[in-house]
């Protein structure tokens, strides 16, 4: 692996403040991979935040959108897609530098993974928080 790639371990950590870091660091030129993507967090009430995503879900009709796909790594991706200028050259092409992946690869397993300190779920005194996983499975995902 070379200097501007960057591999983190998702596991425990808390979705908005793993997207922005990330955001940062795709903007500046690195390639990032996310591992244990399923693992990251949610924080809040937990049935406030699955209403949400079935009211998404659930609007426009079949085929109207918006329409949200139910993998982990794709409802990562899609919170990330928020915080970069997407509409944007600069933005579309750091979207294309990050890889979320479920679990983790082989490929990675000889790599250092670093975690981020800053975007733990022990850090925040709200002990309401639920896993990408437990929304896709909300969701319907396979």
């Amino acid at each position: 692996m070379n200097a501007d790639h960057i591999v983190i371990d998702g596991k425990n950590l808390i979705l908005g403040r793993l997207c922005s870091y990330v955001a940062k660091k795709a903007l500046l030129g690195y390639t990032v991979d996310v591992v244990n993507v399923e693992q990251v967090m949610l924080t809040g009430n937990r049935m406030h935040i699955l209403s949400e995503y079935r009211r998404h879900n659930e609007m426009g009709g079949p085929l109207q959108g918006p329409y949200i796909k139910k993998s982990s790594k794709d409802l990562f991706k899609r919170s990330l897609k928020r915080m970069l200028p997407h509409k944007n050259t600069r933005g579309r092409e750091a979207l294309t530098r990050v890889k979320a992946y479920k679990g983790l690869p082989a490929r990675f397993a000889d790599t250092k993974i670093e975690t981020l300190q800053i975007a733990d779920i022990s850090k925040v005194p709200n002990t309401k928080y639920l896993s990408l996983a437990e929304v896709t499975k909300f969701l319907g995902a396979k």
